[in-house]
């Protein structure tokens, strides 16, 4: 590996795709106009940030990396317990579920022994540790900062920012001098709430959305100023810049486990030999060998619910999942094609979460509609050229493209390189042809 190379990822969480343009997020629009722009960038499923974060890292899949969703079900005591995978101890629940995190080497570990790993995140204390899980680098979070080996990281060296717009930017501001400036890991991850955390409480296309966007472009400059520092010193930095997922509008809500119970299956719940994970505009269903046959017999009947989109139950392969764990089914909520206040089209229904009100006319995801699931993507780098990637890329691209750019192995990711480091002019892995910055103006 070349020493003097350095691989920068920046995370705008939610950020669709659409929203990338020149009146919303003028640096991003520019930005795309010279780098190579994904213009078939898809989310994994769950859209989530737990999910994402996880795939970010490791460049698989759920079905490889194991972390099922925002939400997720153990097997603890011969009993299905559904736990928040963003609270700070899930990782130790799962630990003590499964004997182990992730089932796959994140970037951290990969990148150990070759100039060392830092991560910066301002979302659930979970989504950010799932960037390092095993603590082969440095992790920093509002919830606790954490170095090699899990030393915990304290005083003035912890991060301690809001979790809010103000959060971000102070984030993003000790990032570009400490991290990049300053440290100059081999790979450093920059994971921004928003414009996410707005949208939670907020509708799509609001002005507190434009605000976010406005917010979040003016962090990704900041990066891209400092990233221009290092190369004027002579430092090969790969930098690419994306979102994980965008959002759609909440209309209505589902309470799973009510429609369960009415179906006759309370005492399985109560039980919990059957379970419901709620991912938002999607949820996994889990049940025990013994309590599978019930939940497969009532799906039918959930099929012709009007909040129903998809269920699906067998090829759990199209969704990057895999029937492990005693996930038996996933089920995707409706869409009407309305407009919410601003104009924006898509309404969904949600599941309901337990002590979590659904929040009527705010963003949510999870699901595979067709906003959530469309994030941005884009590399800058002198050497790669301003074009547009043609082939469907994905978050699980995103590891195996740094350890590409930084001559190491990426044997094991589901995902591969979007650019061949290898060949003198670093054109596109694939097929791809003269940039053009995002359509919408």
């Amino acid at each position: 590996m070349s020493r003097d190379r350095r691989a920068i990822y920046v995370n705008c969480d939610g950020l669709a795709r659409d929203w990338v343009t020149r009146a919303t997020t003028p640096t991003l629009h520019d930005l795309a106009g010279k780098s190579l722009w994904c213009r078939e960038h898809r989310a994994v499923f769950p859209s989530v940030t737990r999910v994402s974060a996880a795939s970010v890292a490791t460049g698989c899949h759920a079905r490889r990396h194991g972390l099922h969703g925002n939400r997720m079900g153990l097997i603890e005591q011969s009993r299905i317990v559904v736990r928040d995978v963003g609270l700070p101890d899930f990782r130790q629940h799962l630990r003590k579920a499964t004997g182990r995190t992730l089932h796959v080497p994140a970037l951290a570990e990969r990148v150990a022994g070759a100039g060392g790993f830092v991560g910066f995140s301002n979302v659930s204390p979970g989504a950010a540790y799932f960037l390092d899980p095993e603590h082969f680098g440095h992790i920093y979070h509002r919830a606790g900062s954490y170095g090699p080996g899990g030393a915990p990281i304290g005083g003035a060296d912890a991060l301690n920012v809001s979790h809010d717009l103000a959060g971000d930017r102070v984030m993003t501001e000790r990032f570009c001098g400490d991290v990049l400036l300053e440290r100059s890991p081999v790979v450093s991850i920059l994971w921004l709430a928003n414009p996410d955390l707005t949208l939670h409480g907020a509708p799509i296309g609001s002005p507190a959305h434009h605000e976010a966007l406005r917010q979040a472009d003016r962090n990704v400059g900041r990066v891209h100023r400092s990233v221009e520092q290092l190369r004027s010193r002579g430092i090969d930095v790969l930098l690419l810049i994306g979102s994980d997922h965008g959002q759609e509008t909440i209309g209505d809500c589902v309470d799973l486990e009510s429609w369960f119970s009415a179906q006759g299956l309370s005492a399985m719940l109560a039980a919990g030999d059957i379970a419901v994970a709620g991912q938002g505009t999607a949820a996994l269903l889990y049940a025990t060998p013994q309590a599978r046959p019930a939940l497969l017999d009532v799906l039918e009947v959930m099929r012709r619910e009007p909040w129903v989109a998809d269920i699906v139950t067998d090829d759990f392969a199209q969704l990057g999942h895999a029937a492990s764990g005693g996930v038996v089914a996933a089920v995707n909520t409706a869409r009407r094609e309305e407009a919410n206040a601003y104009g924006v089209i898509g309404k969904r229904w949600v599941i309901a979460e337990p002590g979590k009100p659904a929040a009527i006319g705010c963003g949510q995801h999870g699901g595979w509609g067709p906003d959530e699931t469309s994030p941005f993507l884009m590399l800058d780098h002198p050497e790669v050229g301003h074009r547009s990637c043609t082939r469907p890329t994905s978050l699980v691209d995103i590891a195996p493209t740094i350890l590409a750019f930084l001559g190491l192995p990426s044997d094991g990711c589901d995902g591969t390189p979007l650019v061949d480091f290898a060949s003198k002019a670093m054109r596109a892995a694939d097929d791809s042809e003269p940039s053009r910055a995002p359509s919408k103006s």
